[in-house]
């Protein structure tokens, strides 16, 4: 299904470490595909919640269509204070409860893509770059200029890395895939600790390389 990231084979790798901790039942969730919106939360106002994890506390904002956006803490593009919307407890909805589910099973080694609806805010441009990094394979890394290419324009390179870096939606929306041509992790607006983090958790070529070095 377009926009979903699929399985390069059927492999768990080891466990990294459980990160997400959210305790009490799961509510129910819809299932549809990325960019749609869900049953459960359809007339639900903008809302956002933090997820604790070892990486820090995330926060996760959504609205009637899914998921808008994924911080890191001094993530260098947070969204607007007032573009929130309420504050809701992570455990007592739908989607905020399902996306902590699955996070906890990536980062413990054992999901290599996710199933949840996604609705970023952006451009033209921008949701062009954005589907592109949803098809960089789990463990796989692209350069800014291969992306460039892949518009058709090689010049491009700059511009998409300016999209690349607006990316709202950490982790699901792939950006930490993205390196510099001579294999370097360039900047991540999560942070380079993190980029490299989330690299090593999915056994990047690219950073078993530099290890040698």
């Amino acid at each position: 299904m377009p926009g979903r990231l699929m399985a390069r084979d059927s492999a768990i790798r080891p466990p990294f470490h459980r990160l997400v901790r959210l305790s009490g039942p799961i509510p129910a969730i819809g299932t549809g595909p990325p960019g749609t919106s869900t049953r459960e939360n359809q007339g639900m106002l903008r809302r956002h919640a933090r997820l604790g994890t070892s990486m820090g506390d995330l926060l996760v904002v959504a609205d009637d269509g899914g998921l808008t956006g994924i911080y890191f803490p001094s993530h260098w593009h947070p969204p607007a204070a007032g573009s929130l919307g309420i504050d809701v407890d992570a455990r007592g909805d739908a989607l905020f409860s399902r996306l902590g589910v699955e996070l906890d099973e990536y980062f413990a080694g054992r999901r290599i893509r996710f199933d949840l609806p996604l609705a970023p805010v952006g451009d033209e441009f921008q949701h062009a770059v954005w589907a592109m990094l949803r098809d960089i394979p789990f463990g796989e890394t692209v350069t800014y200029g291969q992306l460039a290419e892949r518009l058709g324009d090689r010049n491009l390179a700059r511009r998409v890395g300016g999209a690349v870096g607006r990316n709202p939606i950490s982790i699901l929306v792939p950006c930490h895939r993205v390196v510099g041509a001579d294999g370097s992790l360039t900047g991540y607006a999560g942070g380079l600790d993190r980029k490299r983090q989330l690299l090593e958790l999915e056994g990047a070529e690219v950073v078993a390389q530099r290890r040698l070095f």
